[in-house]
């Protein structure tokens, strides 16, 4: 991968990005991502954040070799304190947990000011990623789910409106699966879904070896409740 040549979970992540975008890459890594969007002139602008020194070194050298220090600005910081407010239109945040996404998204509400669309990877916990963007008015337009290297990714872009208007009535479900995924139900939504059925239900078989308790109970129900409803949506 170089900045000629992305992943495929990182081309995905590129093809949301509008053209002639401002954009913020944090957790940039090597900057691949602003530099594959810059040298195919797709953006105008590009920060790319590093909190870690190793890779914000390499991004810098990145961007040295292709000589586009001038559209792409490399900067060591943690998570959203490395942008101003209004300085961006683009927020890209890919290869970390949701929970870690989301507390980046929470902790520099303040710099998403001018921000229009969030295009968000998580691999792992996307649900806590939507239920964020529920709660702050970020209306989920889209969402992608691909396998690569026997990894399972999600993709979820957002922008301002109405963070309700994606769900129903099945709200709930729809948050941990992905109100769009759960009705495309592609071969990599299916994998994963399998794959976690079989975690729950492992689960499942300890509390039925465990003593029963009120709390036992409760969490048993709870996940016979998940398998269930997920394993719905998988059949139908």
């Amino acid at each position: 991968m170089n900045e000629t040549k992305l992943s495929k979970r990182l081309k995905t992540v590129a093809d949301f990005v509008h053209k002639d975008a401002r954009i913020a890459d944090i957790g940039s890594d090597h900057a691949y991502l602003p530099s594959y969007l810059c040298v195919n002139n797709q953006i105008r602008y590009a920060v790319a954040g590093e909190v870690n020194d190793g890779p914000y070194q390499s991004a810098l050298s990145q961007v040295h070799r292709l000589g586009i220090s001038g559209t792409v600005h490399v900067r060591k910081g943690n998570g959203l304190e490395v942008i101003s407010p209004q300085e961006v239109d683009h927020v890209i945040i890919a290869g970390m947990g949701g929970a870690l996404i989301t507390e980046i998204l929470e902790t520099g509400r303040e710099k998403l000011d001018g921000v229009k669309r969030l295009i968000l990877q998580p691999n792992v916990m996307a649900d806590r990623i939507r239920i964020w963007l529920k709660k702050n008015d970020w209306e989920l337009i889209h969402e992608v789910i691909l396998e690569e290297d026997d990894k399972i990714y999600e993709i979820l872009v957002a922008e301002r409106g109405y963070g309700d208007k994606p769900y129903t009535d099945q709200c709930e479900l729809e948050l941990l699966l992905g109100p769009f995924l759960m009705h495309e139900k592609n071969s990599a939504f299916i994998k994963k879904w399998k794959s976690e059925i079989n975690s729950w239900k492992r689960i499942l078989n300890q509390f039925e070896q465990a003593k029963e308790t009120e709390e036992v109970k409760l969490k048993k129900e709870e996940v016979i409740r998940l398998i269930t409803s997920v394993e719905e949506v998988i059949s139908r």
